[in-house]
């Protein structure tokens, strides 16, 4: 039976590049993949996946609001899809029953926890692995939405380590200003790359999150 990964980290830890490498893998034999993502993550443009070091493809993006075992089974009858089938990365528009090999999923903390319950029926009703990938926690140290349920649904939870800039394992990431300043308050969701977060372990996350700004300091007569 096929079954649902979650491959989770800190910022900057190669999710993407993990990503594309796996769907490269499939299709170098012949198999086709579904690559789906956020839309609401459009750094490299609508509808793309692209990693640090420069390699990219096309995807399927979806809202909160999508049914993603209904995206899937439409990809899968070939009908309109928000993916552009204009590169050999692109799998076909138009699949016969039982082609489609296998979905992987960008920034899958984005996901709702009904759309982790469609990814597991996608497994469990089409036979087809799901790879997902994403953040687990937030700028404050909480998990998100998708995070929590991937942990609890998914059959294979693997976790991609990155580094702290002392050394050590970088589990938490810290949203800074353009003055590298910690933001410890705000939306959970604000998208954005090395200039508005850094991965620390979790050591260097209770610092940053303890230091104090000069806007914050107590008046002194």
């Amino acid at each position: 039976m096929a079954k649902l990964y979650f491959y989770y980290s800190a910022m900057n830890a190669g999710k993407s590049t993990m990503l594309l490498q796996s769907s490269y893998n499939y299709r170098e034999r012949g198999m086709n993949t579904l690559i789906l993502s956020p839309e609401l993550d459009n750094r490299f443009g609508p509808g793309k996946v692209a990693s640090r070091i420069g390699i990219a493809s096309e995807s399927v993006t979806f809202t909160p609001s999508d049914n993603l075992k209904v995206v899937y089974e439409t990809f899968l009858a070939g009908e309109d899809t928000d993916v552009a089938d204009n590169s050999s990365s692109s799998p076909p528009t138009s699949l016969p029953p039982s082609a489609l090999h296998c979905v992987l999923v960008d920034e899958a903390q984005f996901l709702t926890r009904a759309q982790v319950r469609q990814l597991s029926d996608i497994c469990d009703w089409h036979d087809t692995p799901v790879l997902a990938y994403g953040l687990r926690t937030d700028f404050q140290g909480n998990l998100f939405e998708g995070s929590e349920a991937l942990l609890a649904w998914s059959d294979s939870l693997v976790e991609i380590k990155t580094i702290c800039h002392c050394g050590r394992k970088a589990t938490m990431v810290l949203r800074i200003d353009a003055e590298g300043k910690t933001i410890k308050d705000g939306s959970q969701i604000q998208i954005g790359g090395n200039d508005r977060y850094v991965s620390v372990c979790r050591r260097h996350f209770k610092e940053g999150m303890s230091e104090r700004r000069e806007d914050e300091l107590p008046l002194i007569d």
